[in-house]
């Protein structure tokens, strides 16, 4: 039947990764998805596409022999769920779409979620539970740090570093050798041509912050 696997967060991307579960058994008999996990107090659907939403982290306690993949849009959530999960022992599944093209030496760790069409080349590091949506493309020599989030369509170009618990909005382009500094969010559509610091939101062609958040914000 293949290894257990449950989704935390039944909603949109949520269904997106048990779509690339269904895809990736199609070509092998490789998961057996149990259904959905979802934050105390979500409201969800008792079923979504056919699978239980099962309950929130507790239920893991005593089902430590489930991977677990975070299907979590917000890094700062996304963090916060598997910090959680971690206690419970349970280890964290990659997934990664069969029309993605990935290069070599790649490195691609736990929790991983790499989408249909996503094009990573050659020299990348990927952070623990980084997100690489569909169409997006990484080029060589590129640093990308944990709980990472490359909205649809994204250009990362050679050479640019994405500290930890950045946010890319959906087209956003980062033009080669730039560095985005921690928990700091790009605009959908923006250029980023020059450094930006962190926990700031930067917007527009060339990309400008136009908002701070204070230090560890991710953490309230």
């Amino acid at each position: 039947m293949g290894q257990g696997l449950v989704i935390y967060g039944a909603g949109g991307f949520g269904r997106e990764v048990l779509q690339i579960v269904k895809d990736l058994n199609r070509i092998a008999p490789t998961w057996d998805c149990r259904g959905f996990l979802v934050d105390s107090g979500f409201v969800a659907e008792q079923r979504v596409h056919g699978l239980p939403v099962l309950g929130d982290a507790e239920w893991l306690r005593n089902h430590v022999d489930v991977q677990v993949i975070v299907a979590v849009g917000s890094p700062a959530a996304r963090r916060r769920i598997t910090r959680r999960i971690a206690a419970y022992g349970n280890q964290f599944a990659t997934l990664i779409h069969p029309r993605a093209w990935i290069g070599d030496h790649v490195e691609i760790p736990a929790g991983c979620v790499i989408c249909a069409g996503a094009l990573i080349t050659t020299d990348i590091f990927l952070g623990a539970h980084t997100h690489v949506n569909i169409g997006s493309t990484i080029g060589h020599d590129a640093k990308i740090s944990d709980f990472v989030t490359i909205s649809p369509g994204c250009n990362v170009s050679g050479g640019v570093r994405l500290e930890e618990g950045v946010e890319l909005g959906s087209g956003a382009v980062i033009v080669p050798g730039v560095s985005v500094g921690a928990w700091s969010v790009i605009g959908a559509n923006a250029v980023v041509s020059k450094d930006i610091p962190r926990d700031c939101t930067a917007v527009g062609m060339p990309a400008r912050p136009i908002k701070f958040r204070q230090a560890n914000w991710q953490d309230a």
